[in-house]
């Protein structure tokens, strides 16, 4: 192991040495020299899935609870193939256990409970009703894509509600791990999920996979995701965003470059909803299929979430299966 690695990532023996804490689990450990961790060391070594436990609570009973929180969506019928056929998966492995979902969006419960009736809590709103109900330890997942800004507020109710229960763990997105050091590569793995979507190419094809984006500086993972689609060796697939970067105008250099014809655009999304449908497959003049045929691209959308996609749906699984596991063992 390296040096930066020992002096990075405060773990569970260095939280025995100073009292439970925020630590990280199945991910580094500190120097076995460091021997007085400081809450900044430990704070900086967050690393992987979060594991908190609360000594005055440890007496409690055993109550658990599983809470799964992501954006949300007004569209219907793909929260309902996207959010809840993942948040069923997750039930589904975990049989007897009461399963919550949450949205982050507050404007989208706003509008859910207006438009349909459906009153979803934030996850603030449900870690408060649990402990009112008598739960003491909760697995906190998230159906996020990648450690953006959403999966900082994962974190923000983490920290927030973590001394209120016997036990809490916090897993990571979809994509975390990126392979190095004896990582996991969630980055192959989902892409890998997803090109079962894909539809067969010629070579004047193209998949152009359309991410969200981000101001947060983990919008630096889809470079790393287009890297390891040239790695896989997929020909003509581009990820682009709506709001980060590379976006569609960086794109559209490379499809004329490789005397592309034919572009399918398959959104990068948990679920189909307003990015999908308007940003990327509307009618509007300013629609990414409108601006490409206006190119002179023919174009063909693929409207499903990524939450559609059974191998995704087992991969989020896995990220709750890791918080759970945390959590009871």
């Amino acid at each position: 192991m390296q040096k930066w690695q020992k002096l990075l990532a405060a773990t569970l023996c260095a939280a025995a040495l100073v009292g439970t804490a925020s630590t990280t689990y199945a991910a580094y450990q500190l120097n076995p020299e460091v021997k007085h961790a400081t809450p900044a060391l430990k704070k900086a070594a967050a690393i992987g899935v979060l594991k908190h436990e609360t000594p005055a609570l440890q007496k409690a009973a055993d109550k658990d609870a599983i809470v799964v929180m992501s954006f949300g969506t007004t569209f219907p019928d793909s929260r309902k193939a996207s959010i809840d056929s993942t948040v069923a998966a997750i039930q589904a492995a975990h049989p007897g256990v009461k399963v919550v979902t949450a949205f982050t969006s507050h404007i989208i419960i706003e509008r859910i409970a207006k438009n349909e009736g459906i009153q979803y809590p934030t996850p603030e709103q449900a870690l408060t009703e649990l402990k009112k109900q008598g739960y003491t330890r909760i697995a906190l997942t998230s159906l996020d894509v990648i450690p953006g800004m959403e999966y900082d507020y994962d974190k923000g109710v983490y920290d927030n509600y973590k001394d209120q229960f016997k036990k809490m763990t916090l897993g990571t997105p979809l994509m975390y791990w990126q392979g190095q050091e004896g990582q996991a590569d969630d980055v192959t793995a989902t892409l890998e999920a997803l090109k079962g979507q894909f539809p067969k190419q010629g070579k004047n094809d193209a998949i152009l996979i359309m991410a969200h984006g981000t101001p947060h500086t983990a919008n630096a993972y889809y470079s790393v995701i287009q890297a390891r689609i040239a790695e896989l060796g997929w020909q003509n697939t581009y990820v682009y965003t709506v709001e980060g970067w590379p976006n569609l105008e960086t794109v559209l250099p490379k499809l004329k470059a490789a005397g592309v014809k034919h572009v399918t655009l398959v959104p990068f999304m948990l679920v189909a909803g307003d990015h999908a449908h308007n940003d990327m497959a509307g009618k509007d003049a300013d629609s990414h299929k409108s601006l490409l045929e206006q190119q002179g691209f023919t174009v063909s959308t693929y409207l499903h979430g990524l939450g559609e996609n059974p191998a995704i749906r087992a991969l989020y699984t896995d990220r709750a299966n890791a918080a759970w596991d945390a959590l009871t063992k």
